[in-house]
């Protein structure tokens, strides 16, 4: 076995559990490891501390599969991690409940750098690191044991494998080919998916709950949900007796799905304007026209890819939350997001307050929300926490 020596003091991180050894750490190593090869990882006094995966051209230098010297890394090793995942979604009772949930969440499943998600009969995966890579071929082999499906599919179209030195990769892993469109069905709502040119996997499948939570306010409503992409938002708040509901959304084709899927559970146009218009430009308009609305949702993309964007990232959601804050009536409700990893609770939670004070509204908080529960988060990874959302009345 190929060793990873680390500088003296470097190690704390992984005595606390924290997956990520950072280059900078390693004092030196013994053997020439390949990439995503499984080396094992010692402190600079010889202390065993875990196994882990390593990518000689990532930052990230090595991640850890495991702490235990005698656990082999193999085949069986990647069967057990995603039993052990699939039985917790099982014990929260999520595939009785849904047929589109995340199986493997990276780092919070024991597997960094994979996600595999169910679509229906269909399983997607992204493989965004070295090691998950290497043991491709084993990874999809399990899957296939545990979760019967049609086919697996590859979506591993991320930039974030160029760090590793990887190329994207898309494609059939097994299986028939995929057709166009599959339906989904989220809770009591249903989709229309592309697997193949979808956003992510093809569904964002962790605002499944919040969806659900502002459905049941939304009776009575006027609702503007603004990035709507495959309607979520839209659908369940239609769901939940909304008086009516514009839907915005940058991309033709996403909006153009929204509709399909209005009209997938049971929808006629009349309850529902669907706008193909830039959000922040749309929202000047309204503000200009005086529009307003009874519930306002903004789940924009990610604003922020890197720390160096913090700065310009708060600007924009500041900006989102002002003019959507303006267009709410007394009482409103805001479901405001951001999905960037980067973005920290609590400056997300200033920046919203400092968008009412700018629109002279008073914001009261009733809840914080976050991402659905199979996607974890090991208390000893809290980056695995990217998702934060706020539910407010504005007066």
């Amino acid at each position: 076995m190929k060793k990873i020596i680390l500088k003296p003091n470097r190690d704390k991180s992984l005595l606390r559990k924290h997956p990520w050894i950072f280059a900078g750490a390693i004092q030196r190593m013994e053997g020439t490891p390949g990439k995503g090869e499984t080396v094992s990882v010692f402190s600079a006094d010889q202390k065993f501390l875990g196994h882990g995966a390593y990518s000689p051209v990532s930052q990230i230098a090595v991640r850890i599969w495991n702490w235990d010297e005698t656990e082999e890394i193999g085949a069986a090793f990647f069967h057990q991690k995603i039993v052990a995942a699939f039985e917790q979604r099982k014990t929260l009772g999520i595939p009785d409940e849904t047929d589109v949930y995340r199986v493997l969440f990276s780092e919070s499943d024991g597997i960094p750098g994979l996600i595999a998600d169910r679509l229906g009969d269909y399983v997607v995966c992204q493989f965004s690191s070295a090691g998950v890579e290497f043991w491709k071929k084993e990874i999809v082999e399990a899957l296939l044991d545990i979760l019967p499906c049609k086919g697996i599919f590859e979506r591993s179209d991320l930039a974030v494998r160029r760090k590793e030195g990887l190329q994207e990769s898309t494609g059939l892993l097994w299986g028939e080919p995929f057709p166009e469109w599959i339906t989904v069905t989220e809770l009591e709502r249903k989709f229309r998916v592309s697997i193949t040119e979808g956003h992510k996997t093809g569904y964002y499948i962790d605002q499944r709950d919040n969806h659900s939570l502002a459905g049941r306010f939304a009776a009575n409503r006027e609702v503007l949900d603004c990035f709507c992409y495959t309607g979520g938002f839209s659908i369940a708040a239609l769901q939940g007796n909304a008086k009516h509901v514009v839907m915005v959304d940058s991309s033709g084709p996403a909006i153009e799905n929204a509709i399909a899927n209005a009209g997938l559970n049971g929808f006629t146009p009349s309850s529902f304007t669907p706008v193909e218009a830039d959000v922040f430009k749309l929202l000047r308009i309204y503000r200009d026209e005086n529009r307003k609305f009874d519930m306002v949702i903004l789940d924009p993309p990610k604003f922020i890819e890197s720390a160096n964007q913090v700065d310009r990232g708060a600007r924009a959601y500041k900006d989102i939350n002002l003019l959507g804050i303006k267009l709410l009536n007394p009482g409103g409700l805001l479901f405001t997001f951001s999905c960037s990893g980067h973005m920290e609770d609590l400056l997300f939670q200033k920046i919203v307050a400092d968008a009412a004070l700018d629109a002279g509204r008073e914001l009261k908080i009733v809840r914080w929300l976050s991402q659905a529960p199979d996607h974890p988060v090991m208390a000893s990874f809290p980056e695995g926490k990217y998702l934060k959302g706020l539910m407010a009345i504005v007066t």
